[in-house]
């Protein structure tokens, strides 16, 4: 929790190491599946990677554009640039045609324009169906950001026409303009979706809905799965609030009926239940939800491919196994990354005393400065900048003790 002691903000220890913590998994979730070296333009059309928009090469008014990863290093270092987190599909547009004078200092043999991608506003750092910056500095309502995993677009919470739920496992929403744009995903929504709170909209006028079991209770909220948001920084961050109840409802939904042959049409099947949800407002799914979709050759060929969604039957295609892949190729990399570390680099071209001289005196700071912040920590305290400074002044004092009782002469 921050503090003020007099004019110099402090933070506690437990703070810093939480955020930093949290920070680094987001980063390293959303940034270890691209390649940060080698523009990803030679790969095609992506299946999902981390782009951005350089609003200093491609200004307001220009063609929307939208560069990788590496790029976003080598080529726009120090440009105004819009994170757009990750879109699927996409192939780097850096240098081409819609950059004039500018060309990709990575791979400059690239085509003028790469058709198949597609734009949003996102792409001129707007957002939601109010069309507004994130975050807006005029708007005064602090509310988190969800990534329709159809449209890919950013909505505010509170315009999303539907209760956000605070739960732990939620992994997917789907926009009301998507839903409607595929409308048997309705069907699907009444068995396999979030029920429907019964607690009104921030969007809607109405005091009550109607949820899957009947429930007219105001307030009562049965799920929990965890939403996305994405913070200042336009990261992804999940959060939770656990509710024992949706728990079982996810269990009984993975442990459910066994699925139907490719050769039966689920959907046939659930449209004949008789049952029926609301149409309206953006929907939340549960995880796994995408694998009890039907797979029939009916399905893939009018519902998916016509409403542009075939990626629903992509299990890969999910946000989230993109960044358990980014996490596994991180892990591998630090496995192999000793011979690549600047550090051990330099020791290798030491000679053996030097080497174990830096090697004792690194462990020993980093004991000593281990056991300082621990005081801290047990006693509640916070760290201010002036506490660091001491501590490393003190070892600067034993260094210069421990080199100076060293010194021998001979006579």
């Amino acid at each position: 929790m921050a503090a003020n002691e007099g004019d110099e903000a402090t933070v506690s220890l437990v703070d810093v190491l939480e955020e930093d913590e949290e920070l680094e998994n987001e980063a390293s979730a959303v940034l270890a599946g691209s390649d940060s070296e080698k523009c990803s333009y030679p790969e095609g059309y992506v299946k999902r990677q981390a782009l951005y928009a350089c609003s200093t090469c491609t200004p307001k008014g220009g063609q929307p554009a939208g560069v990788c990863l590496a790029c976003s290093y080598k080529c726009h270092e120090g440009h105004d640039l819009f994170e757009l987190y990750t879109k699927r599909n996409f192939r780097c547009d850096c240098g081409n045609g819609k950059f004039e004078e500018m060309r990709c200092k990575l791979y400059s043999d690239k085509d003028q324009l790469n058709t198949e991608n597609k734009y949003s506003h996102n792409f001129v750092g707007l957002y939601c169906t109010c069309n507004r910056p994130y975050p807006d500095p005029e708007d005064p309502v602090e509310d988190e950001m969800i990534q329709c995993i159809v449209c890919e677009d950013w909505l505010h919470g509170r315009h999303l026409g539907c209760p956000v739920p605070e739960c732990v496992e939620l992994q997917e929403m789907v926009c009301e303009s998507c839903m409607n744009n595929a409308p048997f995903l309705w069907a699907y929504a009444t068995h396999l979706a979030v029920p429907a709170e019964t607690k009104a909209s921030p969007c809607k006028a109405e005091g009550e809905v109607t949820n899957e079991e009947g429930d007219r209770e105001e307030g009562k909220n049965t799920t929990e799965e965890a939403s996305t948001s994405l913070n200042n920084q336009g990261e992804e961050k999940v959060k939770s609030n656990g509710v024992p109840g949706c728990k079982r409802r996810h269990q009984e939904m993975e442990g459910g009926s066994p699925s139907k042959a490719p050769s039966e049409c689920r959907l046939m099947e659930l449209g004949g239940t008789g049952t029926e949800r609301a149409e309206f407002g953006a929907v939340f799914w549960p995880s796994a939800w995408r694998t009890k979709l039907c797979s029939c050759v009916s399905c893939k060929q009018k519902s998916y491919a016509e409403a542009g969604m075939s990626f629903l039957l992509d299990e890969s295609d999910t946000v989230l196994a993109y960044e358990n892949k980014g996490k596994t190729t991180e892990q591998e990399q630090a496995g192999t990354a000793e011979g690549r570390d600047p550090l051990m680099s330099a020791l290798n071209t030491l000679g053996r005393v030097q080497q174990l001289e830096i090697i004792h005196g690194y462990n020993d700071m980093k004991t000593e400065l281990k056991d300082f912040l621990q005081r801290f920590a047990a006693e509640g305290k916070v760290v201010t900048p002036e506490d660091i400074r001491q501590f490393f002044q003190q070892q600067q004092n034993r260094k210069r003790r421990r080199a100076n009782a060293g010194q021998y002469y001979c006579s």
